[in-house]
């Protein structure tokens, strides 16, 4: 079964920038769709961003305009590019990808924005 590792987390004032990786163990974006979540503290996990194995885009009406999803299936990597970051976004990222009929998620990576 495919893994999925996240990278890329950490502490950022706002308005910075950072950009997650999700390292999967085998080649997968390109047949599966994958999304990123969030869970911020003290609130339920929410879909922030999700492409499909085609490249068609969706995003949280919170993110839009600053984050980009996108995937290298040379590399079994997906990433997602976070722009002009507020403290709302401070939130553990997670991963998944949708292997019907599983969902597969990583184990996530924490982004604190704070000054």
């Amino acid at each position: 079964q495919v893994q999925l590792v996240e990278s890329g987390g950490g502490l950022v004032q706002p308005g910075g920038s950072l950009r997650l990786s999700c390292a999967a163990s085998r080649s997968i974006f390109s047949t599966n769709a994958m999304g990123w979540y969030r869970r911020a503290p003290g609130k339920q996990r929410e879909l922030v961003a999700r492409i499909t194995s085609g490249g068609t885009t969706g995003y949280a009406d919170s993110v839009k305009g600053r984050f980009t999803i996108s995937t290298d299936n040379a590399k079994n990597t997906a990433y997602l590019q976070m722009n002009s970051l507020k403290p709302e976004d401070t939130a553990v990222y997670y991963c998944n990808v949708e292997a019907s009929p599983y969902v597969i998620w990583g184990k996530g990576t924490l982004v604190t924005v704070s000054s």
